[in-house]
């Protein structure tokens, strides 16, 4: 098996709405090829207001990082920097940043790669999914039959438009299956369900040495010093070969020279939202491959059968999860008829202590796949950090894509490339230097992931997306 289906696998993103052949292709191979701009919810503004609110460009930056020397740079805590979501590294991202800084001081800032357009002040704050979705540019280079070789612009058209049609015959109009991509678990490094499963078993050690040491599709640099403490453990030497922007790392790594065996002292080291992201991503893995067991048992994920659990869905596409209810005989043929207008929706499982659980098959469904990941006792209860105890929710498992448009753009030169493409076709690839680029446009809704949707289309491993 190769190494992108053993990444599938881990994640639980395997499979899709429709069969057929894709169009191939590689994302993001440059870096202005993938674009998003968030469609941001109205901020009011006050002159008196305590924070300072701004739009923000990054180029090739991860946010977490960003968030880390904005605040370095502001000379305040990181946990008094508000957004409604993370975007995608290796991208173009606009978004609002609200900065508990004077305004005077976050104009000042200046850091690679990043524009800051100051707003004006505000007494209000963002949290996730604060924001009424994303607008995305993306571009697909390369674009390839299944047996490699080029695929013209009017074949790759011809394919996206019979996938496009046949998810709107299998889900309905405008939807596609509700998947949690790649980003979510650590681009080239699954490694944060792996430290989930750590963290709700409590124990902290593993967690840790996990997020350290894991392997993962990284630079030298980076191998090596993950190699070193798989070898060696926590050491000096470690910290003194550490590359400067592992910056988590190095925290982790330099509480535990001080503080041997501190081990839940040294998980604390990582950003708050990173903390929760590790058990939200195993969540995300049962999620996965709850759609993919849906898919497999050949159930609707659009139309409700009886045992579902149902929820609204609010005008910003989210999901209402105070008002959720379950599928009876009686009420099925009322709730289907809201499901096809787009005012309800079908949900599968983020698994947690205390969640409500669908019944008959689709119920079966949702227990195989927590039995299969060795998670159907898990209490979910985390004793030392309380915070990161869940309760469990539901999210769809369909989501609105609009305004969705596609059109083949030139075959950009090779100078321009990096290094994904330049490097060449390898080993499992699919993609080809001579194939179709298309340009594709769409909004989503926040919590929606723009791979997800585009993977329907290209069918290529995930490491090309």
């Amino acid at each position: 098996m190769s190494s992108e289906d053993s990444l599938a696998n881990t994640i639980g993103l395997t499979g899709y709405a429709v069969s057929g052949k894709g169009i191939g292709g590689v994302l993001k191979a440059r870096v202005t090829d993938f674009r998003v701009e968030e469609i941001s919810t109205k901020i009011s503004l006050d002159p008196k207001g305590r924070f300072t609110a701004a739009n923000v460009t990054l180029t090739n930056w991860e946010t977490n990082r960003f968030i880390g020397k904005l605040a370095k740079s502001c000379g305040i805590s990181r946990n008094r920097i508000f957004f409604a979501g993370t975007k995608d590294k290796r991208a173009v991202t606009r978004q609002v940043f609200i900065i508990d800084a004077p305004t005077k001081k976050v104009a000042q800032v200046s850091i690679p790669d990043v524009e800051i357009e100051i707003i004006g002040r505000t007494h209000q704050k963002l949290g996730f999914g604060n924001h009424r979705g994303n607008r995305f540019t993306i571009v697909a280079r390369g674009c390839c039959h299944p047996d490699g070789s080029p695929m013209t612009d009017s074949e790759a058209m011809e394919r996206i438009s019979e996938i496009e049609s046949g998810m709107k015959e299998n889900l309905g109009n405008g939807l596609f299956p509700n998947w949690i991509g790649p980003q979510r678990f650590g681009a080239g490094r699954p490694v944060t369900p792996i430290v989930g499963r750590h963290v709700i078993s409590n124990d902290w050690k593993s967690a840790v040495m996990t997020y350290l040491s894991m392997e993962g599709d990284e630079n030298d640099d980076v191998a090596s010093f993950r190699k070193h403490i798989r070898d060696n453990g926590i050491t000096q030497e470690g910290l003194d070969i550490i590359p400067h922007w592992l910056g988590f790392e190095r925290d982790m790594l330099r509480h535990l020279v001080a503080n041997p065996e501190d081990w839940v002292g040294a998980f604390r080291k990582l950003p708050n939202n990173l903390q929760l992201m590790t058990v939200h991503s195993l969540q995300s893995v049962a999620f996965n491959k709850t759609i993919r067991a849906r898919i497999n048992a050949e159930i609707s994920l659009s139309s409700p059968v009886e045992g579902d659990i149902v929820g609204r869905v609010d005008e910003n596409g989210q999901l209402e999860t105070s008002s959720m209810v379950k599928v009876e005989e009686r009420t099925l043929n009322r709730i289907s008829r809201n499901c096809k207008l787009g005012r309800l929706v079908v949900t599968g499982q983020l698994p947690g202590s205390r969640l409500e659980r669908s019944e008959g098959l689709v119920g079966e469904i949702e227990k195989s796949v927590l039995d299969e990941m060795e998670l159907a006792n898990t209490t979910w209860k985390v004793e030392d950090i309380g915070r990161l105890t869940t309760k469990g929710t539901r999210r769809p498992l369909v989501t609105t894509f609009s305004e969705f448009q596609y059109e083949p753009v030139p075959i950009a030169g090779e100078e321009t490339m990096g290094d994904k493409w330049t490097e060449g076709v390898q080993n499992g690839d699919l993609w080809h230097p001579e194939g179709a680029c298309i340009r594709f446009r769409f909004i989503l809704p926040s919590g929606s992931y723009a791979t997800t949707l585009l993977r329907e289309f290209m069918r290529t491993p995930l490491q090309q997306l």
